[in-house]
């Protein structure tokens, strides 16, 4: 199946944070504290897609109380940090959520996001991911990490399924 066909059928929408929602860059503040940028068209596309009716999570093996913080001032509660094992993570979110493999979308851009990827009925990534993780993606945004990829993904499955506007 080719990636327009499987538009679709996505219910869930699960992204990697460092490297998808971000540009993958970290700023040390004075007090140690690591501070993440994101995309504002990216926020607004995550919201839209839980307003929606869609499930919308994020795994990443990154911690930040204040990006967690981010997700859930757009309404998105099911943010996993700290991660080491993201497929067990993604396994027990769709038993936990009756979800089908085959009605994610999952968005990764290096080696920790393979295992995931490899299960899910789309896989997408930025158009700075490693190589590895180009070469197992259904779609390649024209987009870099951090700066609207996960706008773009969102908005082609929201658009096939009338939800856009």
């Amino acid at each position: 199946m080719t990636f327009h066909s499987r538009l679709g059928s996505i219910t869930t929408f699960i992204f990697d944070m460092d490297g998808v929602l971000t540009d993958g860059s970290l700023f040390a503040t004075e007090t140690g504290e690591l501070v993440r940028r994101f995309n504002i068209k990216d926020g607004y596309a995550l919201k839209l897609a839980k307003e929606k009716g869609f499930h919308v999570a994020l795994i990443s093996g990154g911690k930040s109380p204040s990006a967690k913080q981010r997700f859930l001032d757009l309404g998105i509660p099911d943010v996993y940090m700290g991660v080491a094992d993201k497929a067990e993570v993604f396994k027990d979110y769709l038993f936990e959520n009756d979800i089908e493999a085959g009605q994610v979308l999952y968005m990764g851009d290096d080696l920790p996001d393979y295992d995931v990827m490899k299960m899910v009925g789309l896989p997408a990534c930025p158009s700075d991911a490693s190589g590895e993780i180009k070469a197992i993606s259904l779609y390649i945004s024209p987009f870099c990490g951090g700066e609207g990829c996960v706008r773009d993904v969102i908005e082609k499955v929201l658009k096939v399924q009338d939800k856009w506007v």
